[in-house]
């Protein structure tokens, strides 16, 4: 099924056509850009994705974000709403491996252009489907974004201190990105498979399926024995200390002693070695009854120095601990600058630092080629160099809004 191709990456020859909006299955489509498929992003004409105008607006009509994570796409324009435009859509999908979608359930069977339907048109597709709830269940048609799924996930009610309402962990987009990524999983999987048997099949991620699949022992911990865990603020459960402590020179860092022995390197490391091994807070049990206290003493410990003492300290005793960043310190990193993390690409506004590629493969590493380009871009490529479509033909549709 895979169209030759001379790259050497190893999606090289897999095609994808990008149908979704905002970030959840487009990010999907991304990272396996980034690794040599070819992505097609369909666009609603004159209009385009939201995504365009999300976050810090450029003075190519563009936003930030847009630029970073459209990368290595090719833009079209196609109303999949009418006759034509869905029927351009089928001809795609038999040139394609791969489709992904995020619109509410039941949106493209309106459009008759479900999984059903697209499958009979290529029985091999592969097909990502990306939406709040799942396709399934008593949820399915309702909308949600990405705080929906953190929310409704479980882990928005675990961000933020104990004595006040849950906050954003993190990001609001955290559940996009996750979700993403996991249809990559998903994506790769169903390729496999239909390496063996030559057939396709629908990838269906619900949003905060995502969340709640990271939240390590939440579910069991609950079913075995009626555990509800609150928020912590900057600590987690087992495991004392493990937060973020104060330095003199005002910044903060991360400490995380996840067993007893590291908690006894600390504990020599702060002069207290008998708080260690067979002392007071030799075990976890002790220390988890005694969180308090030992945060705040760790606290005072740190206070006393500046950031860079401590992190010096901490690293000759293998004591794991690191800065908490702001994204200013990050750009000045050297660790971050040796493995490249921060990508620099040309785009129509100049050069742009952007995050950069992963994961990293040693051997045929994946590449941001180029930012996401302008609204339909790609029209020519695609619909008149890849389907065979007439100039004559072109410019109908252009003239009916289809493309």
């Amino acid at each position: 099924m895979p169209f030759p191709s001379s790259d050497p990456r190893p999606l090289a020859g897999i095609r994808v056509l990008d149908l979704a909006t905002f970030i959840a299955a487009p990010y999907c489509a991304t990272l396996m850009a980034e690794f040599g498929a070819e992505v097609i992003k369909v666009e609603l004409p004159k209009i385009g994705d939201p995504l365009r105008r999300f976050g810090t607006p450029t003075e190519c009509g563009d936003s930030l974000v847009w630029l970073s994570e459209s990368r290595n796409k090719k833009p079209v324009t196609l109303d999949l709403r009418t006759p034509e435009g869905a029927g351009l859509l089928k001809r795609l999908v038999r040139e394609a491996d791969v489709v992904c979608e995020n619109f509410q359930p039941g949106t493209l069977e309106g459009w008759g252009l479900g999984w059903e339907t697209l499958s009979a048109e290529n029985p091999a597709l592969v097909m990502l489907r990306v939406s709040a709830y799942g396709q399934t269940g008593p949820m399915r048609a309702l909308p949600g974004f990405g705080r929906i799924a953190n929310a409704f996930g479980g882990i928005s009610f675990l961000a933020g201190d104990p004595d006040r309402g849950p906050v954003t962990p993190g990001s609001a987009t955290l559940a996009d990105y996750m979700s993403g990524m996991y249809g990559v999983i998903g994506v790769l999987l169903a390729l496999r498979s239909r390496d063996r048997t030559g057939a396709g099949q629908m990838v269906d991620i619900g949003l905060y399926e995502s969340i709640f699949r990271i939240l390590d022992e939440l579910a069991p911990a609950y079913q075995q024995g009626g555990f509800v865990r609150q928020r912590m603020g900057a600590g987690t459960v087992n495991a004392v200390p493990h937060s973020h402590y104060p330095t003199s020179d005002g910044r903060w860092l991360a400490i995380a002693c996840t067993n007893d022995k590291i908690f006894e390197r600390l504990a020599r490391l702060m002069g207290r070695p008998e708080l260690a091994g067979d002392g007071v807070y030799g075990t976890i049990a002790r220390r988890e009854a005694a969180r308090a206290e030992i945060d705040a003493m760790v606290g005072a410990w740190t206070g006393g120095m500046t950031r860079a003492q401590v992190l010096e300290h901490c690293a000759e005793a293998q004591v794991p601990c690191g800065p908490v960043y702001s994204v200013d310190e990050i750009f000045d990193d050297p660790q971050y600058a040796a493995r490249g993390n921060i990508a620099t690409v040309p785009t129509r506004v100049g050069d742009v630092a952007m995050a950069n590629v992963m994961p990293r493969l040693t051997g045929t590493p994946g590449a941001i080629d180029w930012a996401g380009k302008p609204l339909g871009a790609d029209n020519d490529a695609v619909f008149r160099d890849l389907l065979g479509l007439s100039e004559a033909e072109m410019t109908a549709l252009r003239d009916k809004g289809v493309i």
